[in-house]
Order: structure tokens, then C-alpha cells, then sequence
């Protein structure tokens, strides 16, 4: 479907998707082998792979502002692009409030989460990588119905983990701690979900 011209635009929602996927990957290395005197260093790590995500998004919106005709219209570019960001930005908030909150060990339902969170972003990449075709994909269907079925499996987490946290603790701090850090984990698969909503509406529109 792309010209040759174009492809640079697709090209590029993969590469951010795939920091994301980096992003994920690091988050679920690092509750699931927790050091805290390795966590200033893997919160620096985490934040080269935001930061490099930035940078990929910057240069697409510099590239769209120069573009005669894009490939898709601008807003569509500019939404998806955001969208994608906020996944890995999502992803780099739960680690920073493992790190803010002071956690000195990581809760299970927590890593169970997290693994949904790589699926979901694995996910995103593949339903991007389709998305150049996407006249022509016959996966993108099945792809989007797999993060909404991720998004829902984060939501059933979420709300189990929150009732074992207020029912088995009596210390307000953890329970606070781990509220704050459950809310962002479900956050991660929205976001996925939304990068999902948009691809959708942009075949709506071309279809």
C-alpha cells in the first residue's frame, strides 16, 4: 500500500513500538530479579529507552511538517505517533514509582501484570508491523481483538490485586505504595489498547 516514499512512516511506528517492547522487557527484568541498589541504574537504562523513543517521534513530526502528502493524514500520524509514545512512557512510569514509592520488594500479582504488559506490547508492534499493508492484512483484525483481550485480562489483574492488597494488609503505607504502582501497571495496557483504537479508526477512514 505504501510508496517507497512513504515507507519511513511505518517504518518508524515500528521502531517506537519496539522501544516499547524494550521498555516492557526491562520492567518485568527488574521487578522480577529486584535489587534496589541496582534500581537508580535501571531507572537511567529505562530512561534511554524513553528518551530514544522521543527522539523517533520528534523526527517523524519533523519529517510530517515537511511532507507534501503523507502517506495518511497528518492528525492520523501525529495521534498514532503520540499514542505509541505514551506506552513506553506508561511503562517507564510504573518503574519510577517502584522507585519513588521506596519498595523494598516486589508483590507476585505485580509480575503477573507485567507479563501482560510485554504481551500487549508484543502485540502492538505485530498489529504495526501489518499496518503498512493494511488494505491488504488480514491480521489486524485478530490483532486488535488479542490487545483488547490483553487489556481486559490487565483490568481482571488489577481489580484481584487490589482486593488481596487491601484485604491482606493492614500497613497503609504498602497499601498505598502498591495502589499507586498497580494503577500505572493497568495504565500500560490502556495505553496499548488506544494505539489499537487508532489504527482502527485510520482503516475506518481509508477504507
Amino acid at each position: 500500500m505504501a510508496k517507497k516514499q512513504d515507507s519511513f512512516y511505518f517504518d518508524n511506528f515500528v521502531s517506537c513500538a519496539e522501544e516499547s517492547c524494550r521498555a516492557a522487557k526491562m520492567l518485568k527484568e527488574t521487578l522480577g530479579d529486584f535489587r534496589e541498589e541496582l534500581l537508580e541504574e535501571r531507572l537511567e537504562q529505562m530512561h534511554e529507552i524513553e528518551h530514544s523513543g522521543d527522539a523517533k517521534k520528534h523526527e517523524m513530526l519533523d519529517r510530517l511538517s515537511k511532507e507534501f502528502i503523507p502517506p495518511i493524514e497528518r492528525e492520523d500520524i501525529v495521534a498514532l505517533s503520540q499514542n505509541i509514545d505514551n506506552v513506553t512512557d506508561k511503562v517507564e512510569d510504573v518503574m519510577l514509582r517502584v522507585y519513588m514509592n521506596n519498595v523494598h520488594e516486589i508483590e507476585p500479582d505485580a509480575l503477573a501484570m507485567a507479563d501482560v504488559v510485554i504481551r500487549c506490547c508484543d502485540a502492538v508492534r505485530e498489529l504495526l508491523v501489518e499496518f503498512r499493508e493494511f488494505k491488504k492484512s488480514k491480521k489486524i483484525k485478530d490483532l486488535v481483538i488479542r490487545i483488547n483481550d490483553f487489556e481486559e485480562e490487565a483490568d481482571k489483574l488489577f481489580m484481584n490485586s487490589m482486593r488481596k492488597l487491601y484485604a491482606a494488609s493492614e500497613d497503609p503505607i504498602r497499601i498505598i505504595a502498591w495502589r499507586d504502582i498497580y494503577i500505572y501497571l493497568e495504565r500500560c495496557a490502556d495505553a496499548c489498547e488506544h494505539v489499537a483504537d487508532v489504527v482502527e479508526s485510520v482503516i475506518m477512514k481509508n477504507s
